[in-house]
This record gives structure tokens, sequence and C-alpha cells, in this order.
């Protein structure tokens, strides 16, 4: 006997026509509306851009005769560029791994004081500066001016407290002088001198208006019984006239200058000028010959040529640092407040010293919020451009040259050449790629957790 036939189970319609189909279509469709307004302007100001850079770097500077990687292995012949290429690795090494230190020894010390807050708001400031002001502040602490720049004046105050500069740095004997040069810018009699019987150290080649304030006339030292008595002063007279190698009543005195008594190359005896020029050395001196040392004439101290060739790109690094430390300390501190106190505390429980606890359990418990940090300023550091363009001066501008003003220079520059300039782009592009890539490897990672 045949079996009936089995009536299949009609399910549910999933059909384009049916209610569900179309209610998937209407929200895919609605979803793309609101999605393409954001991709036209993606495409329009990013791929677009990228596309046409890359294109427009394998032809000439005209953009009518092809090239191919013509302007790709300019770049590696061009010596501007290559110093540009060697400073980006310098930023890119102690820029960030410098700011993230900062901040992470900021955060720390910050966190059990009870300024910390306004301390972290003082270092966070500069991040409200734009790069522009911040070049513009640290080009005038640069300054190789000590009365100027902020930098040298506290270099030279330091170097001052332990060599003081003389105040006569341009004195020297005058013709037909009583002193002779010596070894090391020291000045000697030519002959001995003998007590009772005053000596006279005449210098030239100061201008009376460099003379210190205060300045006194000379005064002829008078003889002083089994002593060495003498004057120092300079031999010359406003307006003229005077006689040479002679205290006339006008000259003025040069007092606080060092006078050595040497015998046999050993110094027996020394004195510093008084005020009125004169001096006095004991019977010890009877028959040595007077040394003026180096040291009364040594040139005032000018500083760091802090935006000279040698020291531009660590000078402008450190204008970097001051604006990004405090981004990287609030990161830093966001993450260390995470940090679960009872870890640290059974670590100092066990008699672990601070340093131990912050470099086996903070910071490896802060390597993600360190990783974010190095990551995001190394991407930013290979863009700097407006800081190394306003400090550095023009004559040293090629040394502290980096890829993204160069970028500029080349592209728009008095001698302009987009094809070059273009492949430079496309480089700066090729060396940001893989920190991007692992930025959203890592991004993703997190968020899988």
């Amino acid at each position: 006997m045949a079996s009936p036939a089995t009536t299949p189970v009609a399910g549910p319609a999933t059909g384009p026509r049916s209610p569900k189909g179309k209610e998937t279509r209407r929200r895919r469709l609605t979803a793309a509306a609101f999605l393409l307004p954001s991709l036209v302007l993606l495409g329009a100001l990013v791929v677009h851009p990228i596309g046409y850079s890359l294109y427009r770097s394998f032809f000439d500077r005209s953009g009518e005769e092809f090239v191919g990687a013509g302007n790709y292995g300019e770049i590696l012949r061009d010596d501007t560029i290559r110093t540009a290429l060697g400073n980006t690795a310098i930023w890119v090494v102690l820029a960030p791994v410098t700011a993230t230190a900062l901040g992470l020894l900021f955060a720390v010390l910050t966190e059990r004081v009870r300024w910390g807050t306004a301390f972290k708001l003082i270092v966070f400031m500069p991040m409200a500066i734009s790069m522009l002001a911040a070049g513009i502040i640290f080009r005038l602490v640069y300054d190789a001016d000590p009365d100027r720049g902020v930098a040298n004046a506290v270099w030279v105050g330091v170097h001052d407290t332990f060599a003081e500069s003389s105040a006569f740095p341009k004195a020297r004997p005058g013709r037909d002088s009583p002193l002779l040069p010596a070894d090391g810018g020291a000045y000697v009699t030519r002959d001995p001198v003998r007590a009772g019987v005053p000596a006279l150290l005449p210098l030239v080649g100061i201008a009376p208006e460099a003379l210190p304030e205060g300045t006194a006339t000379a005064k002829a030292a008078a003889p002083g019984p089994g002593k060495v008595t003498g004057t120092a002063w300079q031999d010359f007279t406003r307006g003229g006239g005077g006689t040479t190698n002679t205290v006339d009543p006008t000259e003025s005195a040069l007092s606080g200058l060092r006078v050595e008594a040497v015998k046999d190359g050993r110094v027996v005896d020394s004195a510093r000028t008084r005020a009125d020029g004169t001096f006095t050395l004991s019977a010890a001196a009877d028959g040595a010959l007077l040394r003026l040392p180096a040291s009364n004439f040594r040139e005032a101290y000018g500083g760091v040529e802090w935006l000279g060739p040698t020291l531009v790109t660590p000078a402008v690094i450190g204008a970097y640092v001051w604006m990004w430390a405090g981004f990287a300390m609030v990161l830093i501190g966001a993450g260390l407040a995470a940090v679960p106190r009872e870890l640290l505390e059974a670590a100092r429980v066990d008699g672990a010293s601070e340093w131990q606890v912050l470099r086996r359990i903070t910071v490896p418990l802060l390597a993600p919020v360190l990783a974010v940090v190095l990551v995001t300023l190394v991407i930013n550091v290979m863009k700097v451009f407006d800081l190394v363009f306003v400090i550095a001066p023009g004559a040293v501008q090629d040394d502290a040259n980096v890829l993204a003003l160069q970028l500029y220079r080349t592209s728009f520059g008095t001698d302009a050449d987009p094809g070059l300039g273009s492949a430079i782009a496309v480089l700066l592009l090729v060396l940001v790629a893989p920190v991007m890539a692992y930025n959203i490897r890592r991004m993703r990672r997190e968020a899988r957790r």
C-alpha cells in the first residue's frame, strides 16, 4: 500500500520579498546612507591624497616625464635628505622614551604627596600651548645672549660660580712696557723686582666704557721697607697726553688683579691689587719676577651654543619633551590608579625597596599603558615639523632637518620639486605604517580580553 505523500512544513519567510528580508535590506540601506558621507570624506581627504602622492612620486618635477623609482633613488643620494632621515631616527629613539620616562617618574612621585595634583597641572599646562607658540618660547630660551636666553643665563651663572671670568679680558701690555707675554696668556716683568722699589704693571687695550662700574683712579705705590710694592693700572689718558709707563693723575686703576712673585718657576708670594691698583708683597718676593696669571684676562664665558650645529637637535627635542611629558604623565597616572594596592603593599612587607617595587611590579603592570604612550609619541614625532621649523635658525636648519620639514621644503620651497616631495611623503607613510599596524593589533588584542 502506498504511503501518503509527506507534506513539507513551511518555515519562516526569509526570501527577498519576505517581511524579514525587507527589514534587513532597509537596515543596510540606512547604514549605508549614514556611512556614505564619512566614506566620501575619507576617500577625498585620505585615500585620494595617498594614491595621488604615490602616483606623483613616479614623475619628474614638471609631472610630465615618468622617472620610475628615480625620486626614491634621489632620497638616498641627497645629503640633506639623509640628514633628515638620521635626525628622524634620533627623534624616534630619544623623544618618546624621554617623555615616557619623565611621565612615569612624575606619575609615581606625585601619587603620594598632597600637592601632587597641583604639580600635575603645572606639568600638563604646556599641552595647552601650540607647537608654534612653544617654538617661539624656546627660541628665546635658547638665545645665545645670557641676558635674554634663560638656558644660557643659568649655565653661565653656574659656570661663573666655579670659574669666574675676569673684568679685564682684553688687557695687554703696551709698547715699551716692562711686561712681556708668557706661556698660557700670562704676562711677566722683564726684570726681577726689588724690595723698596715700586713695580710698575701698566696695561692697555681696555675700552673706558668696559671698565667695571666704580673704578677708581690709579695711585702710585709708595715704597715699603722690606716689601715689594707696585701698581697695576690702565696706561691710557682720555683725550691724549700722559706719559707712557707712568701713573698719571687721571688714569684708571685695575683692581682685583692677581699678582704672583715667581722664583725658579715657583710662586713664592701673591697678592691682589686694591681699588687704587696698588699691591704689596712680602720680602720673599725680593728678586723675583712678577707674573700676572692668565686667569686675570680670561674671556667672559658666553655659555653654550644651544642652537649651533651640534646641539640644535637635542635642544629641539628638549622643547618637545617639555610639551609632551605632561601627556605621558596623565595617561600613566590613570593606569597607575588601577594598579592593585595590595600587590605593592605585599612587596613592601616582604622587604622590597621602592626601586624594586617600581621595576618588578609597577612597570610590568603598567606595560600596556606604557606601550600606548610610546606608540602614540612615536607616531607623533615622525611628523614633527613646527618646532624644528621655528626653533632652528636658518643657518643650521639643515643640521636640525627632519623628514616632515624636508617634505615641506622640497614640495613648497624656492626650488620646489613635487615629484621628490611626493616620494618623501610616501617614505614617511611607509615608516609610520608598521607602528600603526602594531597599534591596531594591540588594540584588537585588548578588545578581545
